[in-house]
């Protein structure tokens, strides 16, 4: 299927969906610098079953930033309403990083929605404040392109700087590319999200994965995340950074399958 653009509240959201419409919905939440075409790889092993939607976050890839203040409630508010506009009433949401704290919000503000979740490389409450402000200024003052570098270490691990050094360009460019505002915006929403109260509320089964390698949310802090929600199997992924949907797409794929037919989703 083709891709299409979805009005939120006067911000135009960039939406894709792959798959049979009437099969059972899976809603996908990229990084923090990437678009939807990150779960390429994992959305051709499953749109042969599941309708799979994807959408990029606004003020990367191809969506507006828009004038709302940006936050985590509101691009989860986003994503409710991309599945409302498409008549979806029950999905499995699927997100990776912010992405992952997107699906928090997402279940949080409405939890009969969603059957069960994944979160990939992420936690309830990502970094501290003096971080993500020090990211902000230093993208406003200096650009992505300066701090290239040393994201792309935090989200791959070495075999993939070692053996796939045609795709970490690639995946370079999707970061540089992406909007300096609306990077630096998502940035700011993170600095201020903290779910941690939240995590006990989670009654969905839930599967939290992790790449062994990752630079930017550890084993350790997302494996911790897991123990925190009720019903959370974790699984880690040798020799994998913050991208698993990108490192090993197959891993992920396998344990989606898992959940969805542990919550009896397709």
């Amino acid at each position: 299927m083709a891709s299409t653009f979805v009005e939120v509240d006067g911000c135009v959201l960039h939406v894709r969906e792959d798959g049979p419409r009437d099969g059972p919905a899976l809603l996908f939440s990229n990084s923090l610098g990437t678009d939807l075409r990150i779960w390429d790889a994992v959305v051709d092993a499953l749109s042969d079953r599941w309708r799979c939607i994807r959408m990029d976050k606004r003020g990367h890839g191809l969506s507006a930033q828009g004038d709302a203040p940006i936050t985590i409630e509101r691009y989860a508010a986003d994503a409710l309403a991309v599945l409302d506009r498409l008549g979806v009433s029950k999905a499995v949401m699927v997100g990776v990083s912010i992405g992952g704290m997107i699906t928090q919000a997402t279940y949080a503000a409405r939890p009969a929605t969603f059957a069960g979740l994944m979160m990939c490389d992420t936690a309830a409450k990502i970094g501290s404040a003096d971080m993500w402000q020090q990211r902000i200024d230093m993208v406003h003052r200096d650009g992505l392109a300066a701090m290239a570098d040393t994201v792309l270490q935090r989200w791959f691990a070495p075999v993939f700087h070692r053996d796939r050094a045609v795709e970490l360009n690639g995946y370079r460019q999707m970061l540089v590319r992406t909007p300096a505002e609306g990077y630096a915006a998502a940035c700011a929403a993170l600095r201020d999200a903290d779910y941690t109260a939240k995590a006990s509320a989670v009654s969905v089964p839930c599967v939290v994965i992790c790449g062994a390698e990752d630079g930017a949310t550890t084993p350790e802090v997302v494996s911790a995340f897991a123990g925190s929600l009720p019903q959370a199997r974790y699984v880690e992924l040798p020799d994998v950074g913050h991208l698993p949907s990108i490192e090993a797409p197959e891993a992920v794929v396998s344990e989606l399958k898992t959940l969805l037919k542990e919550v009896n989703h397709g």
